[in-house]
C-alpha cells in the first residue's frame, strides 16, 4: 500500500507572506497580461491576484468586483481603476481593510 500526503497550495503573497489557496477558487488568465491568475474566498472577500510573477492580496472585496474583473476584456486595466488604488493605497487595501483572521500570520 502506498500512502500519498496531499499537500495543499500555497503561495507567498508580497507584504504578507504564505497564504494556503485551499478555500480560495482560482482561475488562470490566458490572455497576454500582467494578470496571470485570480483567486478568491468568497465567504472571506479575500482575493489574491498574481501579477506577472508575483502575488498580492485584497481585503473585504466583493463577489461583483472579481467577477467584474474576471469578465473584463482588459484585466489589467480592470484591475488599476477599480481595485488598486492610487499607489498609496486603495479601496480593498489591505493595510486599511482587515486581513480575515484565518490569513492572519
Amino acid at each position: 500500500m502506498v500512502c500519498q500526503v496531499a499537500t495543499a497550495e500555497t503561495v507567498q503573497v508580497k507584504y504578507h507572506g504564505t497564504v494556503s489557496l485551499d478555500a480560495f477558487a482560482c482561475v488562470d488568465v490566458k490572455e497576454n497580461s500582467d494578470v496571470s491568475r485570480i483567486c478568491y474566498d468568497k465567504a472571506e472577500r479575500y482575493m489574491v491576484i498574481r501579477l506577472k510573477a508575483t502575488y498580492y492580496h485584497y481585503c473585504e472585496i466583493d463577489t461583483g468586483i472579481v467577477q467584474g474583473l474576471q469578465s473584463a476584456s482588459s484585466k489589467r486595466q480592470f484591475f488599476e481603476t477599480r481595485i488598486r488604488g492610487n499607489g498609496v493605497d486603495g479601496p480593498f487595501d489591505c493595510r486599511r481593510q482587515p486581513i480575515p483572521k484565518k490569513y492572519r500570520l
